[in-house]
């Protein structure tokens, strides 16, 4: 298993989450390249064997030195293998050497192998989002860069 890394359109890696379960159903193209349209981003894919299985996406939302890690996943097949780890570290890598102080993004309650995950890579909880029912709630995490 060859594990390459690369830096990507915003569209491929939307591609690339269109092959997962958990993002079913999805929005048009146009509502993820206009989101991004005037901001500064970074599109990553992980490719196997030259096969994308996987992608990162983040960009500069808010304006205030954070960067906002929006969009990501693996194929279930491909899950358990180090590669979301190493999708966080390489756009963890480039925020810092972009200049950005700390990295943020949101989750659900009920995507816990997301929040262990987040945890386990330094990320706290900053603020929760009460909705309709508690597995529901949004979950919004930082991790400091500086």
């Amino acid at each position: 298993m060859e594990l390459e890394i690369v830096e990507t359109s915003v569209l491929e890696a939307i591609a690339v989450l269109r092959s997962l379960p958990e993002f079913t159903p999805m929005r048009d193209d146009d509502y993820y390249t206009d989101r991004i349209r005037n901001s500064k981003h970074l599109a990553l894919i992980a490719k196997i064997d030259s096969k994308p299985v996987a992608c990162k996406v983040g960009y500069d939302k808010l304006n205030d030195g954070s960067f906002y890690s929006w969009l990501g996943g693996v194929n279930p097949a491909y899950r358990r293998q180090g590669i979301a780890q190493a999708l966080a570290d390489k756009q963890e890598a480039w925020a810092k050497q972009e200049g950005y102080e700390c990295i943020k993004f949101k989750t659900l309650n009920r995507h816990k192998a997301m929040l262990i995950f987040a945890i386990k890579n330094g990320f706290e909880i900053y603020n929760i989002k009460p909705k309709d029912e508690l597995k529901n709630y949004r979950i919004e995490m930082i991790k400091n860069l500086l």
